[in-house]
Formats: structure tokens, C-alpha cells, sequence
């Protein structure tokens, strides 16, 4: 996983704070975290492309999409590798994570771990923020 080249949307902080709600701002702007169990694709299993809810680029699918039952959305792989961007997170002293965040406009999303025993194809879970996400249901 490596990082991607500079965000296609370019916004101010100001312009930011205009465009999202305070939660939203937090999360995404700020990488916050949205309280667990609580969010509003947390256990949706309508089919179609979830994108990110700060720019609209699409991030995730549907078919990608599993109960994780960690109080998120989780997805075993990104739409596309080119749609998310990776960042190593030391914020928790002695656990480092990768940070996930939306190639087109460097917003936070959530984080990847790998090997946590889920029978997924690609053995990952992007722990992503519903907050983070719009869903486009398939027609």
C-alpha cells in the first residue's frame, strides 16, 4: 500500500466547513472517529457504490461490503486501489494503524488492518466511518 499522488479537490477549511456538518467535519477533515454501532451504514446490506460523502468520488461497492459486527462499515477492498490513498497513524501510542482517506480530496475515512481473521478474499478490513459515505443503490 503505498500513498497516492496529490487530491483532485482542493477546498479551503473554510469552504469545508461550509460544505459539511460538524460531525462530518470532525470525521472527515479533522479524522475523527463516529461513535460505534450507531452509524447509518453500519449493517445496510443494499446493494450498490458507496462514495465518499465529502467529494462524491466512489470508493467502495456493495459486493465488497461484509459484517464485520465492529460497529462500522467494513469492506474487504477498495473500488478501485486508485480511489483511496494510506497513511501510516501512530496517534495510539504502541498501535499503529493505516489510515484510509479518499484519493480525490484527502478526506479521512477510517483505517485498514490486515489479518484479523475474517474470511474476506483479501484477508483486510477497511474499518470506514458511515459519516464518511454516501450509498448509491444499485438500480
Amino acid at each position: 500500500m503505498t500513498d497516492m499522488p496529490t487530491p483532485k479537490v482542493l477546498l479551503s477549511e473554510d469552504e469545508w466547513r461550509a460544505k459539511l456538518n460538524d460531525l462530518e467535519y470532525k470525521v472527515l477533515r479533522e479524522a475523527g472517529t463516529e461513535a460505534p454501532f450507531v452509524g447509518e451504514y453500519t449493517d445496510t446490506t443494499t446493494e450498490g457504490v458507496y462514495s465518499c460523502r465529502a467529494c462524491g468520488a466512489e470508493l467502495f461497492r456493495s459486493d465488497e461490503k461484509f459484517a464485520s459486527h465492529c460497529g462500522w462499515p467494513s469492506f474487504f477492498a477498495p473500488l478501485a486501489e486508485d480511489t483511496v490513498r494510506y497513511l501510516r497513524d501512530t496517534t495510539i501510542p504502541g498501535r499503529p494503524r493505516t489510515e484510509v482517506r479518499c484519493a480525490s480530496c484527502d478526506s479521512h475515512l477510517g483505517h485498514v488492518f490486515e489479518g484479523e481473521g475474517y474470511e474476506t478474499p483479501t484477508d483486510l478490513r477497511y474499518c470506514i466511518n458511515s459519516v464518511c459515505l454516501t450509498l448509491e443503490p444499485k438500480a
